[in-house]
């Protein structure tokens, strides 16, 4: 299956998840995927950006300039939001939200350089909203131990339950599926307009690719963020 990791594939605009090639694993077929390059693109410019930050910051000056002012203002900022949102809790996640939010925010503006958004395939949203699940649940247990959880389960009467559960459950999938579905939206958007336009769409989708892959990629990582905060600090809650 010869398909490109671009969004672009035999000069027809192409926004499909597609194989990229096989491998036997366990005597099943297991596809490589447009998703899994771009998300390993993602990492390696991650990983790149990471390893130069830490060279500046390892020849640090007093008075910031160029690059290393680039990077303290990045860590300011998301330090910033995360402090402004889960107060005394934000120490030991300001690391994790801070991945996450660099993470999904260059997956959602990929687009803008001709990729296809990881974030676009429910495999990559999924794999975030069910961690995020994970870490709320070991601090409610931590931190409201087994009797509070069960009671805030029961709350605020006992036949209640069942729906508290379906409420916790929902938690990762309302999480993955708003990231997924506003991305693919706007990837199916921009391939409509390049399928019916085709030659036409020269210069002024761009102005719809600033709307759909920054500005609305933008919003949605900080929403995606903004509610594993908050979930998380109730997590912390005690009564």
């Amino acid at each position: 299956m010869e398909q490109g990791i671009l969004l672009s594939a035999e000069n027809e605009i192409d926004f499909m998840v597609h194989g990229i090639f096989p491998y036997q694993f366990f005597g099943h077929t297991v596809w490589i995927t447009t998703t899994h390059v771009c998300v390993l693109i993602v990492f390696l410019l991650i990983l790149g950006f990471a390893l130069a930050a830490n060279r500046a910051m390892k020849h640090a000056t007093e008075v910031p300039t160029g690059f290393q002012n680039v990077v303290e203002l990045i860590v300011e900022k998301l330090d910033g939001m995360v402090d402004s949102t889960m107060g005394k809790n934000a120490a030991p996640f300001r690391n994790y939200i801070g991945t996450v939010f660099i993470f999904i925010l260059i997956s959602n503006i990929s687009g803008l350089f001709g990729l296809r958004a990881p974030t676009a395939d429910y495999g990559t949203t999924l794999p975030l909203g069910l961690l995020t699940f994970t870490i709320i649940h070991f601090n409610k247990f931590k931190y409201q131990k087994v009797s509070g959880v069960v009671k805030g389960l029961c709350s605020p009467w006992v036949f209640w339950a069942p729906i508290n559960i379906i409420g916790d459950v929902a938690v990762p999938i309302s999480l993955s599926l708003r990231l997924f579905a506003n991305v693919l939206s706007g990837t199916v958007m921009m391939a409509l307009i390049y399928g019916l336009l085709g030659k036409i769409a020269l210069v002024w989708p761009a102005a719809l690719h600033v709307y759909f892959d920054l500005f609305s990629g933008a919003i949605q990582t900080y929403v995606f963020c903004m509610l594993t905060m908050t979930y998380i600090s109730d997590a912390r809650t005690t009564d």
